[in-house]
């Protein structure tokens, strides 16, 4: 459960600062009409989701990627996110 609460959570707070970040965040209807190009993973102790929300545009941004979808996320003390790549 905190799973799926963490991924909408990633997924409105992406809605919201859409225009903050050159990578956009996708959801899995839009990913299908994109070409995947490997999967980045974020990790960090006692940050926010916006925070993972920035680590893993950065990443997506430094692989060359227009765009990403979370398909994995976990809170706690220690947060850990993986996201698909998508040109």
């Amino acid at each position: 459960m905190k799973i799926k609460s963490t991924v909408a959570a990633l997924s409105v707070m992406s809605v919201l600062s859409f225009g903050a970040f050159a990578a956009d965040s996708i959801n899995a209807d839009q990913a299908q009409s994109r070409q995947a190009m490997g999967t980045v993973s974020v990790g960090a102790i006692g940050t926010s989701p916006m925070d993972m929300h920035e680590m893993l545009n950065k990443k997506a941004q430094e692989q060359g990627a227009s765009s990403y979808r979370v398909i994995e996320a976990r809170s706690g003390d220690h947060w850990h996110a993986t996201a698909e790549l998508y040109k």
